[in-house]
């Protein structure tokens, strides 16, 4: 029986804690059809190593140690990239690669970013007379991909995680700030997300009643240093203390920033946060009572394999799931979505 074309899936972007359950799965299926598809291919460090002609063979290692990627966090198994294809070169250059090894089905796992790199990938195939097939899978705890309205995307794998870390970690800051309170009133509690709020939104499903003092400030709805202020004073005249939880993208004034090659902001790399310039201008304008102190959460809230959310990494399959079988009707230069069933219960389609 004659091999079909050869497959490489690439990561690009921040990881996630499900992430490899998406690899896992494009690793299975393909596996699973192999008058359709040949050898599975990872690119180390993403597209990078695509360029770098730095291919791992995924199709060789053992189906246990292919099964244990549903419960191993972040990108450490085939690693991710942050690089932007910024010359005709480079495009050229990983057509040549595709080429040379006989792939013909290319994955990209990742968010906006990413997909804008399977887009180009495809575009410039197709100009070289090159025929591959292009299909992204989505992944961002951002949870930014696809349209305002979320017709076209209802989440992304990714996110259901760290909105689990979140409902929990609250939990834990609530009792921490409790306690500390006579002292240290107000704890300002720093979310990733950039300026998109879904992250910092999730810390209300620690306390669906509303019965902590919890305040959270997205960077959608910006508000002046001397309204929150006014916010968080009357919370502690009112209870006595203040757990706030503000997106790391919430206009603070100068912080520094840093960018990465697409020009987004890398907050965590930047000068100074947004929780500890507002923690600065809290303690200098005074409080109430006390003082107020900073925590940012690093990338944990990304990795941490404790908090993944058992639908999350059903999903990050199911996608992955998804794509191959796309791919394997001929279909390219598309993207996996998932869209919530209609109906009382829950129930994602793809």
């Amino acid at each position: 029986m004659s091999r079909g074309k050869n497959v490489v899936v690439i990561m690009g972007g921040g990881p996630t804690v499900v992430i490899n359950n998406s690899l896992r799965a494009i690793v299975e299926n393909c596996s699973a059809l192999p008058e359709r598809f040949g050898i599975v291919y990872g690119a180390r460090y993403g597209i990078e190593g695509l360029l770098r002609e730095e291919l791992l063979n995924l199709s060789a290692q053992p189906k246990e140690e292919i099964a244990l990627l549903r419960t191993t966090p972040a990108a450490g198994a085939i690693g991710t990239t942050r690089y932007r294809l910024a010359h005709e070169e480079d495009l050229r250059r990983t057509v040549e690669v595709l080429r040379a090894h006989d792939i013909g089905y290319f994955f990209g796992i990742g968010g906006n970013d990413t997909q804008e790199v399977c887009l180009r990938v495809a575009q410039a195939a197709k100009e070289m007379g090159y025929e591959l097939i292009v299909v992204g899978v989505p992944k961002t705890i951002d949870n930014d991909l696809g349209d305002p309205e979320l017709s076209l995307v209802d989440h992304t794998p990714g996110y259901g995680s760290v909105a689990r870390y979140w409902a929990w970690t609250v939990q834990c800051l609530e009792e921490e700030n409790r306690g500390s309170a006579p002292a240290d009133p107000v704890l300002v509690v720093q979310a990733m997300g950039r300026k998109v709020g879904f992250i910092p939104a999730a810390a209300r499903l620690a306390d669906p009643e509303r019965e902590f003092p919890l305040l959270i400030f997205f960077a959608e709805a910006p508000l002046s240093p001397e309204a929150v202020a006014d916010s968080v004073a009357d919370m502690v005249r009112r209870r006595g203390r203040a757990l706030v939880v503000i997106s790391e993208g919430f206009p603070v004034g100068e912080i520094g920033a840093r960018t990465d090659a697409f020009g987004h902001v890398a907050f965590s790399a930047s000068k100074i946060t947004a929780a500890q310039a507002l923690v600065n201008y809290l303690n200098e304008v005074g409080l109430p009572a006390g003082h107020a102190r900073a925590q940012v959460p690093g990338t944990e809230q990304r990795d941490a394999i404790l908090y993944a959310s058992p639908v999350d990494l059903e999903e990050a399959y199911g996608v992955g799931k998804m794509a191959v079988e796309i791919a394997s009707q001929g279909i390219s230069e598309v993207m996996v979505t998932i869209r919530r069933a209609p109906g009382p219960t829950y129930r994602p389609e793809y």
